[in-house]
């Protein structure tokens, strides 16, 4: 028996063609309350390589808490061509710093080419368009070679967010998905990072609590909800990798 979740040896010891939204319905009523890092031994125990890990690099937790229970996994970054230097750097700083193998997922479009079909400055007149192309669709493609994938969402971070399970069939991609840090604060990730000292884009201690592309993201004031830098001016708050 599988001691990561009781009762679900059968469950662990699944073909990939056998993971459906009932089975993981199943390991989420076990998991629903475990630690990150329970869920984290028991996702690296059932999918080993065929486990693939998303970072915005936003913070190093995700590739610090896989990287060090399974060397060489794969930390999924989607290079939009738009992120901040900082950001970058960040990637850069955790690929240099722990056991991981970094898979940057492009668009199939150069930033000129995209411009030359679509019009300049994509991401202004029509951002859901520019989500898709640079990063829905990067991600899709990247997803069809694993079995399950590790997001770094959390509950808090929205309301769109706050009914999130720990794990998911991912019907559109086909495979199981792993949310560990879903009952995790702020509080918590601080903590992570104090104890672990790990590498931090400085552009959250700068005003920006939620990091995506360059152009879409603007500083938070005092008081602001944290996402309300993302697309500000704009009717969007999701980029679509979690809808």
């Amino acid at each position: 028996m599988n001691p990561l979740v009781p009762g679900a040896a059968s469950l662990t010891l699944l073909n990939p063609q056998e993971w459906n939204a009932e089975t993981c319905a199943v390991v989420n009523g076990r998991l629903e309350n475990a630690s990150a890092a329970h869920i984290a031994d028991w996702a690296v125990a059932t999918f080993g390589k065929n486990l693939i890990v998303a970072s915005s690099m936003q913070d190093t937790i995700l590739p610090h808490m896989f990287g060090t229970r399974l060397e060489g996994v794969d930390i999924l970054f989607l290079e939009t061509g738009y992120h901040f230097p900082e950001t970058i750097a960040t990637r850069d700083e955790a690929a240099r710093r722990f056991p991981i193998t970094v898979v940057n997922a492009e668009s199939e479009l150069s930033i000129d080419e995209q411009a030359q079909k679509y019009g300049k400055d994509l991401f202004r007149t029509d951002p859901n368009l520019c989500c898709q192309l640079r990063k829905v669709e990067p991600l899709r493609r990247a997803l069809s070679n694993y079995d399950a994938w590790v997001t770094g969402v959390r509950r808090v971070d929205a309301a769109t967010r706050s009914e999130m399970p720990v794990v998911s069939w991912d019907a559109k991609h086909g495979l199981v998905k792993i949310n560990p840090l879903a009952l995790w604060d702020d509080d918590t990730v601080e903590q992570y990072q104090v104890t672990h000292d790990l590498p931090r884009n400085p552009l959250v201690a700068d005003g920006y609590p939620s990091i995506g592309c360059a152009p879409c993201t603007r500083k938070v004031a005092p008081g602001e909800d944290p996402r309300a830098g993302r697309w500000a001016g704009q009717n969007k708050t999701e980029c679509g990798l979690h809808t």
